[in-house]
């Protein structure tokens, strides 16, 4: 046989006999939302505006009915964005001071909306990992006083390089990060504790993406409105690795002795005597009105019962550092959306569902999960009655595959409806080779799920596809091309793509939604899963 049609005849296989998904649809949907005239779909632009147009104007052509609140298309996000200017920082010892170069040395940006940040002479404390946790017996602050200070993180869990005979060893799972290992996570804590700065030290396997991920926003960043006053810590940033290593070292301190010495249950925080940091940093700020959008379709029998998909819109809009340049996240996240809209088409084909679908589409993904966890404070439909969400979030674009990876494994039972829905296609699920990236706390499926709703996340970046055509070598070079254009402007669209396995991974989505809309199951966070005892509270169970 030649080669083409084996490979064909083996795609074939794996291939449900019903194919809801469209590969050309799918295409055509990214074709347009990637398009330069999209302008890179950043909240509160002009790309927004259109992509919003675009969208309500596919979901009532689909014949879905508004989702929204009062039975509108849209959920109001108000955001505030701020962009940091002209920016000097530097570390002072009495004798010297030494410059630190913004996106070379350090990154930085603010999430207050203020005029300027002006840090003088801050002292700064090494904080470990910079986590308490005491259900795992774990405390790197040990009550020192970071008020007025700078506090200066490791990336990831204390147990992310730990070996046997650490105290950190399998208390924080491993390679799989922990949302402890978050810098989400770590900017909060810093800001509890009244630090003024939070700086965390890169590394690309520590945190998943390389420096140039690190940098991409170049300054700017989104908020939503109305946090607390001390909800933010005034400058939050990276320190490149190499910078951090000088650092200590002109402190008199070894940094990969402290790394180990992190991964101890004994670890204090240690000041770096006699150097201290201090920045003027010049921000322009302003409120931005953005929008998810919501659509659904009505459950016949149980329509207070809601199951739940979603993708954000966003992308990362125009480049600031770079004239012109536009990062149209083609496949982060318009090929989720329009997986989304195949869902929808695929339900509206079918009889209505006995319990409500609902889709959203989020904003502001890029910036923090922002628009999610909007819906989430005020959700449309009680989260209490929201069965689950399933989120789509990068596709493979290589061809069909022989497996699906699965994000977060043994959380909760939505895996074995995702493993029999494969078995149905001829496939297995793979769990993510790449844990500790942290995935499973990096999507909007987690502003639902830190609420109690069980989630399943479709992320192709936790690891190489199985190929049919080249196996997990082909699938590894694709996974390490599209991680170079992660967050890049060359995340686009192409014509080269390959949408068969997307599209297969779409009716997997498809098939795990359509069995709880159609039944009156309720999946269930494993036992050990930290949203256990948050779910049993939400939906009143003793």
């Amino acid at each position: 046989m030649h080669a083409s049609l084996f490979f064909l005849a083996m795609a074939s296989t794996i291939t449900p006999a019903t194919q809801h998904a469209s590969p050309q649809r799918m295409s055509d949907a990214v074709r347009v939302l990637a398009s330069d005239a999209f302008e890179g779909r950043a909240p509160g632009t002009k790309g927004e505006q259109m992509t919003i147009a675009w969208l309500v104007e596919q979901l009532k052509s689909l014949g879905l009915e508004p989702g929204g609140p009062g039975g509108s298309w849209t959920q109001p996000v108000p955001l505030v964005r701020t962009q940091i200017g002209s920016a000097t920082m530097q570390i002072e010892k009495p004798s010297t001071t030494t410059a630190l170069v913004q996106e070379r040395d350090i990154y930085v940006s603010t999430l207050k909306p203020v005029d300027s940040v002006a840090i003088t002479k801050a002292p700064m404390v090494f904080v470990g990992y910079g986590v308490t946790a005491p259900e795992r017996g774990w405390d790197d602050f040990k009550n020192v006083d970071l008020h007025g200070k700078v506090a200066i993180f490791l990336v990831n869990d204390p147990d992310f390089e730990a070996t046997a005979g650490d105290d950190a060893f399998g208390k924080f799972g491993g390679r799989r990060m922990t949302f402890y290992g978050r810098w989400t996570y770590k900017y909060e804590e810093a800001a509890r504790r009244g630090a003024i700065g939070a700086l965390i030290i890169h590394n690309t396997a520590g945190a998943g993406y390389g420096w140039e991920t690190v940098t991409a926003p170049h300054g700017e960043n989104y908020d939503i409105v109305q946090r607390g006053e001390n909800a933010r810590v005034p400058l939050q940033g990276w320190l490149s690795n190499e910078a951090a290593n000088r650092l200590f070292a002109s402190a008199g301190l070894d940094l990969d002795k402290l790394r180990v010495e992190a991964r101890s249950t004994k670890f204090k925080p240690v000041a770096l005597n006699n150097l201290t940091f201090s920045a003027s940093l010049a921000v322009s700020h302003s409120s931005v009105a953005s929008q998810n959008v919501l659509a659904k379709i009505t459950g016949a029998k149980r329509p207070d019962e809601v199951v739940m998909y979603g993708a954000h819109w966003d992308a990362y809009g125009r480049e600031t550092a770079v004239p012109y340049a536009i990062r149209p996240g083609a496949n982060d996240d318009g090929l989720g959306v329009a997986g989304l809209l195949e869902i929808a088409r695929a339900f509206k084909a079918a009889p209505r569902p006995e319990r409500t679908v609902v889709f959203g589409f989020w904003s502001a993904e890029e910036r923090g999960l922002l628009g999610s966890e909007t819906y989430a404070t005020n959700p449309v439909f009680p989260v209490a009655k929201t069965v689950a969400n399933i989120t789509l979030d990068i596709l493979q674009t290589a061809g069909p595959a022989r497996d699906v990876m699965l994000v977060g494994q043994g959380q909760n039972d939505l895996e074995q409806s995702l493993a029999a829905a494969a078995s149905r296609q001829g496939r297995t699920v793979t769990p993510e080779a790449l844990p500790e990236r942290g995935l499973f706390y990096r999507a909007d499926h987690f502003s639902l799920a830190k609420r109690g709703v069980p989630t399943l996340l479709f992320m192709a970046i936790s690891g190489a596809p199985d190929l049919i055509d080249g196996g997990r070598a082909k699938g590894n070079t694709w996974l390490q091309a599209y991680m170079a254009c992660y967050h890049q402007a060359c995340d686009s669209w192409s014509s080269d793509w390959d949408l068969r396995g997307a599209a297969a991974d779409v009716d997997l989505a498809l098939d795990v939604g359509r069995g709880l809309a159609t039944s009156s199951r309720w999946p269930k966070w494993s036992a050990d899963s930290e949203f256990t005892a948050i779910r049993a509270r939400s939906r009143g169970i003793q």
